[in-house]
């Protein structure tokens, strides 16, 4: 059962509590990139039938595949992606950044391109995490901004096929170059190339432990998004709201995984029962019963503070992933939000809007790092490259301020440079 606080906790280690004995997997993650290094497609195969149990021949998905996938699909579904596509794709394109050009007027210029990276690189779980909504929440803004190709890796079942919804979904999002690959080995690909697989610039995308672990150990060779940590959920109610909405909402987080974490904060002891029985009836009735139940008793809270306004408080202590204001005049209370990876705002925007349909990314920081990182978004696929440009007036009017300057740090190679270009002595 979900644990009630009558006080508010101080830190998130207080609140998140729990923790997993964790194996290490490090050495075990260097071998696997350390022979795909070595061996390329052939360890690709080789890992392909030891962890999939697949007797892969080739490693790129086919046209054909996705078209079949596509064929297939349920009409609804391809439906519901689609506008799902629209709206992720008209959130992204607000994003996109334009450059800027500076000029005094009296021959200096700076400014700044913004230039997509080439290869952006997409992980996407199989197996029984198959998540067609990440495929479209991690390659609509490396597409939107103007990446040249994007590059999606997802491992194959044990006859050698990628999960036909994800195909539905990469041909909707409009990703082309897919490959049969999963787990340590994938990021390695990825990272490093092969014969077949590309090696791209930035990697994004969900995994496990082993995923997670491999991320960490390519970045520097490659950009990553984030090591993304259990999922969680904060929401802020009052008593106006029906405790079978706010029970709900909380599920929804606990359902992903056993170390998920679902939070409510509340002004209301007496509304804090109410949902706490409302999850004891709901939980049984879900389909990933076991997997919410261990959530909940591990890792749920219910914390009782004296108002609305210490509630935000503990909210930004959390620093949550996802954050659901279930308030009259949300709005109010937004300024006051310093650190959540997505807010939620009023009681009818539950959590799975933002996972879906809304438009927002759902690839968001965890584990408390909201509190110096962001979203997903266009952003991620782009280099900022700035420029700079004096002509000889400008250069002279400043070349004794840049001597004075380099000497003070004892660089005075840096400040003949600036001044050498007016000596006599060389002409």
């Amino acid at each position: 059962m979900i644990k009630i606080f009558k006080q508010n906790l101080n830190t998130r280690e207080e609140i998140f509590s729990a923790t997993e004995a964790k194996i290490d997997v490090s050495q075990i993650v260097a071998d696997i990139i350390e022979t795909v290094k070595k061996r390329g497609d052939k360890a690709l195969f080789d890992y392909a039938k030891k962890f999939d149990k697949a007797n892969l021949t080739s490693l790129r998905v086919t046209d054909e595949e996705i078209e079949e996938a596509y064929s297939n699909a349920d009409k609804e579904f391809i439906k519901v992606l689609k506008t799902a596509q629209k709206n992720i794709e008209r959130y992204h394109l607000q994003q996109v950044r334009k450059g800027f050009y500076l000029d005094d007027g009296e021959g200096a210029i700076v400014g700044q391109k913004i230039i997509p990276i080439e290869k952006a690189g997409i992980y996407v779980p199989g197996g029984t995490a198959c998540y067609p909504s990440t495929v479209l929440m991690d390659s609509i803004p490396a597409i939107v901004a103007g990446c040249e190709r994007v590059v999606m890796v997802s491992p194959p079942n044990s006859e050698g096929k990628i999960n036909p919804v994800i195909l539905v979904a990469a041909k909707i999002a409009g990703v082309k170059e897919i490959y049969k690959v999963g787990g340590a080995q994938a990021i390695a690909a990825l990272a490093y190339g092969t014969e077949s697989i590309p090696k791209v610039d930035k990697i994004v995308g969900p995994g496990n432990a082993f995923v997670a672990e491999a991320k960490k150990q390519v970045f520097g060779e490659v950009s990553i998004d984030m090591i993304a940590g259990p999922s969680e959920i904060l929401v802020v109610a009052d008593n106006k709201n029906r405790p079978c909405d706010i029970a709900a909402d909380l599920l929804s987080q606990a359902e992903h995984d056993k170390m998920a974490s679902a939070v409510l904060v509340t002004d209301d002891y007496d509304f804090a029962l109410s949902v706490s029985n409302e999850i004891e009836k709901q939980i049984p009735l879900l389909e990933r019963a076991e997997i919410a139940r261990v959530s909940i008793d591990d890792n749920g809270k219910i914390i009782v503070t004296d108002d609305i306004d210490s509630a935000i408080e503990v909210a930004n202590k959390i620093a949550p992933e996802h954050l659901e204001l279930c308030l009259d005049n949300p709005f109010d209370y937004l300024e006051k939000v310093k650190h959540a990876g997505s807010v939620f705002l009023g009681r009818y925007t539950p959590e799975a809007i933002g996972d879906y349909l809304a438009g927002a990314n759902h690839t968001l920081p965890t584990s408390g790092t909201a509190r110096f990182s962001s979203a997903l978004s266009v952003d991620d696929f782009i280099k900022k490259t700035q420029y700079i440009y004096y002509d000889k007036n400008a250069l002279a009017k400043v070349a004794n301020a840049v001597d004075y300057f380099a000497k003070k740090e004892g660089l005075t190679a840096h400040a003949k440079s600036a001044t050498i270009r007016f000596s006599k002595d060389n002409e």
